[in-house]
């Protein structure tokens, strides 16, 4: 509707249309459209921002599982690669030990095989010099038996012609009775005698005989093979005896009493350093007692001065630890190291720590006040004793510390009591 409002112009009314009023209704209901519309706008733009929002922290996300899947392959390379380096190295101690093995049994057998060899080239060189020495012995009997024979055969008493038999036989015979008593670890001295006995005379009737029926060559020949045979073979038992004894040789004695010498010249001067060190140890401790004997009488007269009284008592040289405590302990009452005055010490320390530990002023002492603080208006009261000269119970006031100081005085005086 249109309102039609009548004005007045030169006093007389004119009617005139006036501006259209806004229903307010449809102002409150184009005013909630608009609400409706702005809040759907702001949901909307909240909405992109919230995607934008997620699409950005979803990269994020994928860059940082990225990143992380990057690193743990690394890790992961690097954990195989050092595991793989393990393994190689694993793998080449293992080949290295199992080289050395290899080595080791190799120097092994190849000494095993050097002693065999060594061993079997003793036994060979034994064996030939042992058949050398019977070849010899036979030949030196071949040699020597005729010009016997010739010496005892008489066609009166041709049984005679046996004799050279026996004595050479006989040297035979003894001989390897002197190999079986080493083979049984028996003396064989006298079988060796015997041997050589044997041996003399068959060589005194060669060289009797031969010089008579023959020339001295024969003689002399046929005499130094009846001595020569058995002596070759008896030579070669007396090296077999010397191996079964282990007895050593002149260049292996010559080492031991070299070895010996050296040990002896070693021992000799380990004794001589530790005789030094035992005299350079005993100057120094007599020095350092001397010390202590100097410092104790200058800084301990008294106590010093009793002690040397006891040490005379006693028969004691010097002044001894037993002698100084009990010369301490009859001076100062107590141990080295304690006395009357140490005791005080150590009690005023330990107040003075318990008043610090407490924050309160050590006892008998009056707390440090500000020059500018003033002080407290209570006037101090003295009330003197009821008669003069004679004092009663109660009339002197110990503070807290004394008390204390005078109880730990008596029961330190209690103690000393009692040791004593």
């Amino acid at each position: 509707m249109t309102a039609v409002s009548v004005e007045k112009v030169n006093g007389s009314p004119v009617a005139s249309h006036a501006e259209p009023r806004p229903d307010p209704r449809v102002l409150a209901e184009a005013e909630a459209i608009r609400k409706h519309a702005e809040a759907e706008r702001i949901k909307a733009e909240g909405e992109k921002a919230l995607k934008i929002e997620q699409a950005k922290q979803l990269h994020l996300e994928n860059e940082k599982q990225q990143l992380a899947n990057e690193r743990a392959a690394l890790r992961f390379k690097r954990e195989e690669a050092e595991q793989l380096a393990k393994i190689e190295e694993a793998e080449r101690k293992r080949e290295e030990i199992a080289r050395a093995r290899e080595a080791a049994r190799r120097t092994a057998e190849e000494a095993q095989k050097a002693e065999q060899a060594k061993v079997a080239e003793v036994e060979q060189a034994d064996s030939r010099w042992r058949t050398y020495a019977l070849t010899f012995y036979i030949v030196c009997a071949i040699v020597a038996l005729p010009v016997q024979v010739a010496a005892f055969w008489s066609p009166r008493a041709p049984w005679l012609i046996a004799a050279p038999l026996m004595l050479e036989g006989g040297a035979w015979v003894v001989l390897k009775g002197a190999a079986a008593a080493v083979a049984s670890h028996r003396p064989h001295w006298h079988y060796r005698l015997i041997a050589w006995l044997l041996a003399a005379i068959a060589a005194g009737i060669n060289l009797w005989h031969g010089m008579a029926a023959f020339d001295p060559a024969t003689a002399i020949g046929t005499a130094f093979a009846s001595i020569a045979g058995p002596g070759v073979w008896d030579l070669h038992e007396h090296g077999r005896i010397r191996k079964r004894d282990g007895v050593l040789t002149r260049k292996e004695r010559r080492a031991q009493e070299k070895a010996a010498k050296a040990e002896a010249a070693a021992k000799a001067a380990e004794e001589k350093r530790r005789a030094a060190e035992k005299q350079a140890a005993e100057k120094a401790a007599a020095e350092a007692r001397k010390q202590l004997d100097e410092a104790r009488a200058r800084e301990f007269p008294k106590v010093w001065e009793h002690a040397l009284k006891i040490a005379a008592a006693l028969g004691e040289t010097t002044v001894t630890e037993a002698v100084w405590k009990r010369a301490h302990r009859d001076v100062e009452g107590a141990d080295p190291a304690e006395s009357a005055e140490i005791i005080r010490l150590r009690n005023a320390a330990e107040a003075r720590v318990e008043a610090a530990r407490q924050k309160r002023p050590v006892s008998g002492s009056s707390p440090q006040v500000a020059s500018q603080v003033l002080g407290s208006k209570k006037t101090r009261v003295y009330n003197p004793p009821a008669r003069r000269g004679v004092r009663t119970k109660g009339d002197v006031k110990y503070t807290p510390g004394a008390r204390r100081q005078a109880s730990i005085t008596a029961r330190n005086a209690a103690a000393d009591k009692d040791t004593k």
